[in-house]
């Protein structure tokens, strides 16, 4: 069924999101922040918003949220000091959605737990340890205590795809710690396809995680991500500090969704050399 769907935040995921949307048949609305970018959602078939939060309430467009579906996909930008007034921002995004928004899907971290040295799915309680971690997590914790709509909550692992080459991460540097810990990562494909799953069921007022069943060693994924890329390769301590393995046991059991990038070593060999 072709529903309305806002995506807020059309950046490095909320963009292609909102074309595989498109594509797929729904009417699509996009905000941006920048004026310049309103020209190139228009092109893209998504009906474009001008919507900047960043001063209090800032600007917003009632429009906008009138929607099947709200898509929230604007993490706290890490150069300024945002994870203590992001709450407050995505409080602004809520009480804008209240009555308008049907559903409500949340882009969110899995920064929100700690390193506990342990496996991890969503059974496990947050514990975050980070500035940002912290604020995700009383973001998270808004949204799901709304009552006018249901909000179901996606934790992203780390992000690759177009633009974020791990082989750039570490490449050239050396004595980076805990060279053994396992790698938490999630593709752009899968981020995609993970939130289309989502709609397509109508799978709402759940918490998942998402990333791939895959979990090299740092030490190993890095170096050969520099390898492949033919960038100056990094060196690792070999030793095992704090670590954590995310799993997202959900989006087998309630999505029954299998991940298109499986294996990082493979996926090394094929997109990057």
């Amino acid at each position: 069924m072709n529903q309305i769907i806002s995506v807020l935040g059309c950046g490095w995921y909320g963009l292609p999101l909102a074309q595989s949307l498109v594509a797929a048949g729904h009417q699509v609305k996009g905000s941006t922040t920048s004026p310049d970018k309103l020209s190139l959602l228009q092109k893209s078939g998504i009906q474009p918003f001008l919507i900047d939060l960043q001063e209090g309430a800032g600007t917003t467009n009632p429009d906008f949220f009138n929607c099947d579906v709200l898509v929230i996909c604007i993490p706290p930008k890490r150069s300024s000091g945002e994870q203590s007034t992001y709450p407050l921002k995505i409080d602004n995004i809520r009480q804008a959605a209240r009555n308008r928004s049907s559903k409500v899907i949340f882009i969110s971290s899995t920064s929100v737990y700690g390193e506990n040295n342990a496996e991890i799915d969503e059974t496990v309680f947050t514990a975050a340890h980070t500035a940002s971690g912290k604020g995700m997590l009383e973001a998270e914790t808004l949204l799901l205590q709304e009552q006018s709509f249901p909000t179901t909550v996606l934790r992203f692992a780390g992000l690759v795809g177009p633009g974020r080459n791990p082989g750039r991460f570490f490449a050239g540097k050396s004595d980076i710690p805990n060279g053994q810990a396992p790698v938490n990562l999630i593709h752009l494909t899968d981020c995609i396809q993970l939130t289309i799953a989502l709609i397509q069921q109508d799978v709402f007022g759940h918490v998942f995680n998402a990333c791939s069943p895959d979990h090299p060693q740092k030490q190993h994924f890095y170096t050969k991500a520099a390898a492949v890329s033919e960038l100056p390769l990094p060196h690792f301590i070999d030793e095992l500090g704090d670590w954590k393995v995310i799993r997202s046991e959900k989006s087998a059991t309630v999505l029954n969704y299998k991940y298109v990038i499986d294996n990082w070593s493979d996926w090394l060999d094929r997109h990057m050399s």
